[in-house]
């Protein structure tokens, strides 16, 4: 069977070489692609060789030779990617240049001699599987769509050839330039690339090293991802929007609750009653109130505190006894108001009100005693006591609201910021980014 004949096997055999020499050194040359390869570079002298001539006409020369790149694959090696075997036949280095910055990647050419040509780029640990696409794709201000899909306008920049390295299905040069625009729908990625008037549309979907590694067997671990890539899919992997629908449908359920709960509560005030303590009084300041029933099931117990009180302070300490058991719940509770002015203008800090609710007591006679303390600048200060049992508390509900809106938050701040690398490095920087811009979604 000849080098140009494909077998006739349903399964693929070790591509067969053909003996030929570099013209140009003499070396072996080796191709790999059953002729359907365009050019072919000499592994000895680096000279670009013309493959489907039969006397290999050199296409270019190099009078220095670049030994510092070195393929992460070497050239010959075989692999099953996406469930077809292939064979790595060819390798080039390119860059682009941005702001007098150097940015490098390789290209693998692969072949498989009943699938034809398919390609990866690496560019920091980061890898795309490519193929040539099966249409053209509709170019429309900005996007791209290819297949049903939309694509937006990543980067345009001048892509620069500067070392090659085996076969390749077009006329490859060293030291060409070729327009290249990149077009993002992660983890997919459509580039458009203009060379001496010919258009080349390619479709590449977004691959991890360790894919890499394990579909070719190679040795060692994958360099590690830097940074993060144009159409490297993002790590959030669920839709953004739709853990904020739930979110919201949590929240309306909760909402519900605690107008249910409101509307249940009994808020049955059971005491009630004004005090006035002067400094000069003689004795013991502290003194215990008249008795009042708790009825019903054991609930809340809300009690409030209402003094007037004017740059000045009073404190109370308070104990809720059960005249039938002698259990009691001791708190201190303090109101306090202050105003003025400063150089930003008025200020107030407090109130004239302060409230507090004791959880889960249960039914029966009670007292309260009551201590108070007062500023010293006062000599005496009015006060009223009011007791409501069964009163409904909030504070649930928000811990609750609180604790259903972190997972969202924490989501929508990752895949922001994901977004935010992704487009720093684009065309489009942040701070042009529209609020519908990001790629929550995928």
């Amino acid at each position: 069977m000849s080098a140009g004949t494909p077998p006739l096997s349903g399964v693929p055999p070790k591509p067969q070489v053909k003996a030929l020499n570099c013209p140009q050194c003499g070396a072996a040359i080796i191709l790999r692609s059953f002729g359907q390869a365009e050019t072919v570079v000499c592994e000895s002298c680096r000279s670009i060789l013309d493959a489907k001539d039969p006397k290999l006409a050199i296409l270019q020369q190099f009078e220095k030779l670049t030994s510092d790149v070195h393929p992460l694959i070497p050239l010959g090696t075989r692999g099953k990617l996406r469930g077809t075997d292939y064979e790595v036949i060819g390798f080039q280095r390119r860059h682009a240049t941005v702001e007098g910055i150097s940015y490098p990647w390789h290209e693998y050419v692969l072949f498989n001699p009943y699938k034809g040509f398919r390609y990866l780029s690496e560019y920091n640990g980061h890898w795309n599987d490519i193929s040539v696409c099966k249409q053209l794709p509709t170019d429309d201000h900005g996007s791209a769509n290819y297949l049903g899909e939309t694509y937006r306008h990543f980067q345009t920049s001048d892509a620069d050839t500067d070392f090659v390295l085996g076969e390749f299905s077009w006329q490859v040069r060293v030291g060409e330039r070729a327009v290249v625009t990149d077009y993002v729908h992660p983890p997919r990625v459509l580039s458009c690339e203009l060379l001496d008037k010919e258009v080349t549309w390619s479709a590449g979907e977004y691959m991890y090293g360790r894919e890499i590694w394990d579909a070719f067997k190679l040795p060692g671990g994958p360099p590690e991802a830097q940074g993060v890539y144009e159409n490297q899919p993002s790590p959030v992997k669920t839709n953004v929007t739709a853990i904020w629908v739930v979110f919201a449908a949590f929240a309306i359920v909760l909402l519900g609750l605690m107008m249910s709960f409101d509307m249940l509560a009994k808020k049955e005030q059971v005491f009630q009653q004004s005090f006035s303590w002067h400094r000069d009084d003689r004795g013991e300041p502290s003194f215990v109130t008249n008795g009042f029933d708790l009825g019903g099931r054991t609930s809340t117990v809300q009690i409030r505190t209402n003094a007037p009180v004017d740059n000045h302070w009073i404190y109370l300490n308070y104990a809720l006894i059960n005249d039938d058991t002698g259990q009691a719940w001791d708190f201190g509770r303090e109101v306090s108001y202050y105003h003025g002015y400063d150089s930003d203008g008025s200020w107030s800090d407090g109130g004239l009100n302060d409230t507090v609710v004791i959880p889960s007591v249960p039914s029966g006679h009670y007292f309260l005693r009551i201590e108070p303390e007062m500023d010293p600048t006062l000599s005496s200060i009015p006060y009223t006591v009011s007791v409501t049992r069964d009163v409904p508390v909030f504070g649930i509900y928000g811990i609750a609201f609180a604790v259903l809106l972190l997972p969202p938050l924490l989501i929508s701040w990752r895949a922001y910021t994901f977004e935010r690398s992704r487009w720093s490095e684009s065309d489009h920087p942040p701070m042009q980014l529209s609020s519908g811009s990001s790629e929550d979604d995928d």
